[in-house]
């Protein structure tokens, strides 16, 4: 699945300095959060990192690259670190928002079971469908035309780079195969986020011992 992961030119030229790292992990047992995860959560926020962070500005400029607005609709770790402590998913989810506030970087969770094709990181032509909650029902929405988007080849699975994901793929405590998606701008060096991709395998063989953890650095083309 990693292996054949993408990232389209127009958002290359968007932000040059992108780069995703990609973890798969299969096997997992996932569950309610516990002593443990609560832990992560808190650890995490105790480091006080704020909105004015420099890797989230990085992040906000991108937003205003490709026309959204990072005040109405922010990037997924800007608004984690305005929500501090964190709330509470699940195990996996826990671990890995433990790390994207540890370390200021976005990273996204996908249930394999419910994902088709490859994932691609590509700028929506506007008819892609996307599934979202609203007023506790599901309702398909689309992303705007330009917008830059995680999709497969059912649709949209995370909408403007990553703020917002889809019902379809979120992880549960029945997710046992995952995909975890970080994604990296300057000025965050490529050697911090080797160590956030470390520190969020360890989580994961923490939760499941017998999980098979892979990962691949997404370069730009």
């Amino acid at each position: 699945m990693i292996e054949a992961i993408w990232v389209d030119d127009a958002v290359t030229e968007l932000r040059p300095d992108f780069h995703v790292l990609a973890i798969g992990a299969y096997g997992l047992r996932n569950g309610p959060s516990d002593e443990r995860s609560r832990a992560w959560l808190a650890g995490a926020a105790a480091a006080g990192v704020g909105p004015d962070h420099e890797n989230v500005l990085a992040w906000q400029d991108a937003y205003r690259a490709f026309g959204a607005k990072p005040q109405r609709t922010r990037p997924s770790v800007d608004a984690l670190v305005r929500r501090l402590p964190p709330p509470e998913i699940n195990l996996v989810v826990d671990a890995y928002n433990a790390i994207s506030i540890r370390h200021v970087l976005p990273i996204g969770g996908e249930d394999l079971a419910h994902y088709e094709g490859t994932a691609r990181l590509v700028r929506a032509s506007g008819e892609e469908p996307f599934d979202a909650m609203e007023k506790g029902e599901t309702v398909i929405d689309h992303p705007e035309i330009g917008e830059v988007v995680w999709r497969d080849d059912r649709g949209v699975t995370c909408r403007r780079w990553n703020w917002r994901q889809c019902v379809r793929t979120r992880i549960t405590e029945s997710t046992t195969d995952a995909l975890f998606l970080l994604e990296r701008l300057a000025p965050m060096s490529l050697t911090e986020l080797s160590a956030a991709g470390e520190e969020l395998s360890a989580l994961l063989r923490e939760i499941s011992p017998g999980v098979r953890v892979e990962s691949r650095l997404v370069s730009p083309s």
